[in-house]
């Protein structure tokens, strides 16, 4: 069987209740597609968790170098980084207990999407985490 990702209401209901989201490649330069939508998250009132080994902070909160560094509860793993390190990511997420595995527009990755169903998240693909909020909850 295919991958396929989950119907727009369970990704609504997957946002709603989403507390901390932990982006991986998160830049910190703003003209980025990764911050840029981080920023707007964050705007929205999500908790943001930068990983980024090259910086130490970015939209005013502690980026760690890794998943495993960050000494909180996360959610949703957002991905920004290529098809390629997504594997690895979905490893690192099930390894500290993730919910959810998202891979922004753009990003797919079979393996990253079986290596979470099989440690029990939600995978998501090629999918805007930013429209998907927008679409699903509106101005909630």
């Amino acid at each position: 069987m295919g991958f396929e990702n989950p119907s727009r209401e369970e990704i609504g209901e997957i946002l709603k209740h989403a507390g901390n989201i932990a982006v991986v490649g998160l830049s910190d330069k703003s003209d980025r597609t990764s911050h840029m939508v981080s920023r707007a998250m964050q705007q929205r009132g999500y908790r943001i968790i930068p990983v980024n080994p090259a910086a130490a902070e970015i939209l005013g909160e502690t980026c760690y170098p890794s998943l495993q560094d960050i000494p909180e509860p996360v959610d949703i793993v957002n991905v920004f980084r290529r098809s390629e390190y997504c594997a690895e990511v979905a490893r690192d997420a099930a390894e500290i207990g993730a919910k959810v595995l998202w891979l922004q527009q753009g990003i797919i990755s079979s393996e990253a999407a079986e290596i979470a169903r099989e440690h029990g998240m939600t995978a998501i693909m090629d999918r805007c985490i930013k429209v998907e909020d927008s679409v699903t909850l509106g101005g909630r």
